[in-house]
């Protein structure tokens, strides 16, 4: 029997609705990065806040008449004007947590910027959940559930397909716009002109950012580029001046890797960071056989193969390869004379989760122990960059003395300008000169590891900054939560769904660094973990929604044994697999959990008599989550998982009875 059009309907414009406010929260993570300078660093802040609002919109739609999801294109289009105008950067400085920046004057403090757009997201974001909110309670819970995944999924693949495709801002404002006015068709005449001016004004903003012939936007960045007094171009990634371009020979600091080695001729080359294509033209100059050229940003390559004064990327010696450099390593075989970490240091994290940079993974002592594995008997390693600080270049230090036979050459050991290391098990294939041997200091910085891949945290700590912003944070979420849900005690029903979202979160997050590990950092690695993290929880309602377990507190002890496999499973033995056994063995460990934990919540949540209630709880637990987050900076990401079964054990305790009761 076919269901009413009526139903079909709701469920279209649910799937709608969940599309765009999937779509809206990753283009503000994209976009508030790129025009707020250094927020990229703090974006997990801004993927909090959009839970925050997402569970504020589904309360709110719970319990007032009054629509807030009208009033979602007049919001946003405030916002961005606000941002474009206000012209705000957050300071970055400070000698225990480095930043990669230059030293631009700042406004109010970071904590009080970082809180601001908290609030900011939370406030968009929940008018957007309103409206999908009202939809959910027009249908069965998991029916309802499940077209919100539906849609989710599908914003997920849309907003990676466009910056695949390299799509500027004016697209994903086009996009946005449009389906604001078709969710809001209908509308008075009055309602109807503020909410098209609002989408104008939304459209042309992003328009006059996103034109310019020395502009662009990669699936990181925002890209822009001015010409270099030595040839080529100077680059400024999200408004920040990074790097320049110059012919092979004109600057210095490309041609100590090849001074220092004994051999005449670099041999066989790998670059990891290769960017402006500097160090690709001098390997070159020096008569290197072969360079492998590994770069993550594909935009970034493209610019620079068309600018470079020397042209290198045209050489047939040079291979390119557009992907993360330790993934890079691992799916390969190949052997180098020489191997270089080119200034590889990134402007933002990892798709929002947490510390975990772009090339966080490149530091660690597993990934020195990688490079030593490609490097041929007489091999040699190099790594330059401004480092600011001196135990940073002590740090590294330490751990290539740990890894090779001998230990490294160092030159500018206290980082005042530019810090190069370079590291070679045999002591011929390096000529330093004396004053360049390196001395380990009394207050030595530990390596980093896999596990805790925090190689600009001088030690474990969580910084008070964060512990400041996080304290805002969660007050301001509870007077929010106060306001809009109405006295507390009402949502005493909903405390397991709530440390479910909360487990959730966690999860989630050390499965997005997890496989930032096993297949690199790049945006589609990131694009499919969190495809396949949605897709989970998608299966786990399918089968919910045709299987009634009869005692769901065994799904709580298959929970537990997935958790313990994800314990002792190590990502070392992951790493040692082949590629596609690694994806199967790796997918199969890190989304069991998910789909089992998802099987629990959808149980529970089947026959909620206040979808959006719980659905809005469940989401602010997740809230809660993203921000113990950093207790990662303490423990590492394993150590989450303890975390996560802590979170489980109490929403098993305050569950239904028909949930905790013992098996009969």
């Amino acid at each position: 029997m076919n269901e009413p059009q009526s139903s079909q309907s709701v469920r279209t414009r649910l799937a709608l609705s969940a599309f765009l406010l999937l779509f809206v929260e990753l283009a503000l993570i994209r976009w508030l990065g790129a025009n707020v300078v250094y927020l990229a660093y703090f974006s997990n802040f801004v993927l909090v806040g959009s839970f925050l609002g997402i569970g504020l919109g589904f309360l709110w739609a719970g319990r007032f008449d009054f629509r807030l999801f009208p009033w979602s294109p007049v919001v946003l289009a405030a916002f961005v004007v606000f941002v474009r105008l206000a012209d705000v950067s957050i300071e970055v400085g400070g000698s225990n947590l480095i930043f990669f920046a230059d030293q631009r004057p700042v406004g109010p403090p970071r904590w009080l910027i970082l809180t601001v757009i908290f609030v900011a997201v939370a406030a968009i974001v929940a008018c957007l959940a309103d409206g999908l909110a009202r939809y959910f309670a027009l249908l069965a819970p998991l029916d309802a559930y499940r077209w919100d995944l539906i849609g989710s999924i599908a914003g997920v693949v849309g907003f990676s397909v466009l910056s695949f495709l390299g799509a500027p801002p004016v697209v994903w404002g086009l996009v946005t716009g449009g389906l604001f006015l078709a969710l809001l068709h209908g509308s008075g005449w009055r309602s109807t002109a503020l909410r098209v001016a609002a989408v104008l004004l939304l459209v042309g903003i992003l328009g006059a950012e996103s034109t310019g012939e020395d502009k662009a936007w990669s699936p990181y960045y925002a890209l822009s580029w001015t010409a270099s007094p030595f040839g080529g171009i100077i680059m400024h990634i999200n408004d920040v001046a990074t790097w320049a371009q110059a012919p092979a020979g004109d600057m210095t600091g490309y041609a100590f890797a090849h001074d220092m080695r004994a051999a005449d001729t670099p041999g066989e080359v790998l670059i990891i960071g290769a960017g402006s294509g500097n160090d690709v033209a001098e390997a070159l100059a020096r008569g290197a056989t072969r360079v492998d050229a590994v770069e993550i940003d594909p935009e970034i390559y493209q610019i620079a193969r068309d600018t470079h004064p020397d042209n290198p990327y045209a050489d047939p010696r040079v291979f390119v390869h557009i992907d993360d450099g330790r993934a890079f390593l691992e799916g390969t075989d190949r052997k180098w004379d020489m191997i270089l970490l080119a200034l590889p240091d990134s402007l933002t994290v990892v798709l929002g989760q947490g510390s975990v940079r772009l090339e966080s993974y490149l530091f660690t002592e597993e990934a020195v122990a990688a490079y030593h594995d490609h490097l041929r008997a007489d091999g040699t390693f190099t790594m330059y960059n401004f480092m600011r600080e001196g135990w940073l270049v002590d740090r590294y230090a330490g751990t290539l003395a740990a890894e090779f036979a001998q230990p490294p050459c160092v030159i500018d050991p206290q980082a005042d300008f530019l810090s190069v290391l370079l590291v070679a098990d045999d002591p011929t294939a390096l000529t330093c000169p004396a004053e360049t041997a390196w001395v380990p200091a009394a207050d030595q910085p530990a390596p980093v590891s896999d596990d805790r891949p925090f190689p600009y945290l001088r030690t474990a700590h969580i910084p008070g900054f964060y512990l400041l912003t996080i304290g805002l944070m969660l007050g301001l979420s509870a007077l929010a939560v106060r306001a809009v849900a109405g006295p507390l005690s009402g949502m005493r029903r909903q405390a397991d769904v709530f440390f479910m979202g909360l487990a959730f979160l966690l999860l989630e997050t050390k499965n997005v660094v997890q496989f930032a590990l096993l297949f690199g950092t790049t945006w589609f690695v990131n694009a499919l973990v969190f495809v396949s993290l949605l897709g989970s929880v998608l299966a786990a309602v399918e089968v919910t929604r045709r299987v009634k377990f009869k005692n769901p507190r065994l799904l709580y002890v298959l929970l537990a044994a997935t958790l313990v496999l994800n314990w002792v499973v190590p990502a070392g033995w992951l790493l040692s697999l082949g590629p596609a056994l690694r994806l199967l063995v790796g997918g199969g460990v890190a989304f069991l959990p998910v789909f089992v934990a998802n099987l629990i919540f959808a149980d529970r949540f089947r026959d909620e008599k206040e979808p959006t209630l719980a659905f809005g709880a469940n989401l602010l637990g997740a809230v809660v989550g993203g921000l113990l987050e950093y207790v990662a900076l303490l423990t590492g990401y394993r150590a989450l998982l303890l975390i996560v079964a802590a979170a489980y054990v109490l929403a098993l305790l305050t569950g239904p009875k028909k949930t905790a009761s013992l098996p009969a």
